[in-house]
């Protein structure tokens, strides 16, 4: 038998009957805020592009003059409305949890056998049998935080959100939006033809989400090169559709 697949020897188990962790990959959670932070910058630069290249591209051909003070206006309004959705998309969240949690507290003292009943409905599913099963259930059920703990995981499939890790992140994500915002207004500044800062405005802007959805693919475990070409994709029908409407409007 395998030395790492063998019971490890009663002398080896800590006081909870656990024996320590094998040696193996670096532990996920040692990093995970690392990649979290990545996560919400390359996502709000991502998703602050858009909007003031439409706006300086529509006023590049009828204001030229205007064209950078609406930019930076737009990528300002642009990174605080998301950081502020994302702040109430969180804040929802955690309301919703809590509920939840409160409904399944309830539960356990009015329902207590039909709640036992579905622990080990859960644990049945994974192989559980027999007397394993019967102390199992009693062993998660001895503890209500536990329990409810358990019931919240397996059965509801939520994961208690982090109020701080939400707000910073959707404040990190919000910066990052205004301040990539400002890359296609950059060429605006030269005050040279408004037709050339055009042009080296949308090469900017390309290239930001190209190099922005590289980064967020690759981030989240897809295909970085998918994930540059949809993001570069998106943001054209974006800024097209707005081109087109001010066309339209005249």
């Amino acid at each position: 038998m395998d030395s790492a697949t063998q019971t490890p020897k009663p002398e080896a188990l800590n006081r909870d009957g656990l024996w320590p962790m094998p040696p193996g990959p670096p532990h996920e959670e040692q990093h995970i805020a690392e990649r979290e932070v990545v996560r919400d910058l390359v996502g709000g630069a991502a998703d602050g592009l858009v909007v003031p290249f439409a706006v300086v591209a529509v006023l590049a051909g009828v204001a030229a003059p205007a064209a950078v003070p609406a930019g930076v206006a737009a990528a300002v309004a642009g990174g605080v409305a998301l950081g502020l959705g994302r702040y109430l998309a969180a804040r929802a969240e955690t309301e919703h949890y809590a509920a939840e949690r409160r409904r399944e507290e309830e539960e356990t003292v009015e329902y207590e056998d039909r709640e036992r009943w579905e622990v080990a409905a859960i644990l049945h599913r994974y192989g559980v049998r027999g007397d394993a099963l019967r102390l199992a259930v009693d062993s998660i059920c001895s503890d209500t935080k536990r329990w409810v703990d358990f019931m919240m995981r397996f059965e509801l499939d939520l994961k208690e959100p982090e109020p701080v890790r939400a707000a910073r992140g959707a404040a990190t994500a919000g910066a990052a939006a205004a301040v990539a915002g400002l890359l296609p207004v950059l060429p605006f500044l030269g005050g040279g033809a408004p037709g050339q800062a055009l042009m080296v405005s949308a090469l900017l802007t390309g290239a930001g989400l190209v190099g922005f959805g590289w980064l967020k693919a690759r981030g989240e475990g897809q295909a970085p090169i998918a994930g540059a070409l949809q993001r570069l994709l998106a943001g054209g029908i974006a800024a097209a559709a707005a081109l087109v409407a001010r066309m339209a409007a005249g």
